[in-house]
């Protein structure tokens, strides 16, 4: 099964030649699960052809925001309408799981909240799972018929299905420690508050649940369903 990925964003230069631009944090997270994939970089207006070019699509995460005014965005969420009239099973992550919220009749905002950085714990269906999280925007109101499957006090919206045709969650399972503690050193310091940094820091470490959300990724690939 081929998977296409819609690459949003750029690693900061910093980190990329440790640990590669996002598409290839994804192939190494779902590698286990025998995908053959294909990046195109719709952040520098590198698009597919159309839904047919693969047989399911992965969004990736961003530093945009999806309610900015870039010249990819209308493209690409016109692209998700496609993909989900086309049929074809789409995942999102991050600025993914925002944008194919926008793109079918949600709404993102910058969370009056703040910010959640490193490791967060989220009730799912089938237990709490613990996973990276790196954004301030979130999902404030959801698409017509889309269901949450996962949420904490901070994101009500962590991870939403639509049934049968997109699953997306807001925390990063691609991000291992490596990275975070990358971020915590180039994005982190002027915009994300201090104590909020050294909180992350200080939780490092720890285990992540990170296999399970990439089973739920390649169920729902293959069958539609996250259980």
């Amino acid at each position: 099964m081929k998977i296409g990925i819609l690459q949003t964003g750029l690693v900061p230069t910093e980190l990329a030649d440790t640990t590669g631009e996002y598409p290839a944090m994804f192939e190494r997270f779902l590698e286990p699960h025998g995908f053959d994939f294909e990046t195109w970089s719709v952040v520098q207006n590198v698009f597919p052809d159309g839904p047919q070019d693969a047989d399911g699509w992965l969004v990736t995460g961003s530093r945009h925001g999806a309610y900015e005014d870039h010249e990819w965005i209308a493209p690409l969420e016109d692209l998700i309408r496609a993909i989900v009239a086309a049929d074809k099973p789409l995942i999102g992550v991050c600025f993914g799981h925002q944008i194919i919220a926008q793109a079918l009749g949600g709404k993102v905002e910058k969370f009056a909240g703040g910010w959640a950085i490193g490791p967060q714990t989220y009730a799912f269906p089938d237990g709490a799972k613990t996973i990276q999280a790196w954004h301030q925007d979130q999902v404030t109101a959801l698409p017509e018929g889309a269901q949450v499957v996962a949420s904490n006090e901070f994101c009500k919206n962590a991870a939403v299905l639509y049934p049968g045709k997109a699953y997306t969650v807001q925390p990063h399972p691609e991000f291992d420690d490596t990275f975070i503690h990358g971020l915590l050193e180039t994005r982190g310091p002027g915009v994300v508050p201090a104590p909020l940094l050294e909180e992350a820091s200080a939780k490092m470490g720890g285990p992540l649940d990170r296999a399970d959300l990439g089973l739920q990724f390649a169920r729902f690939f293959r069958e539609r369903s996250i259980a």
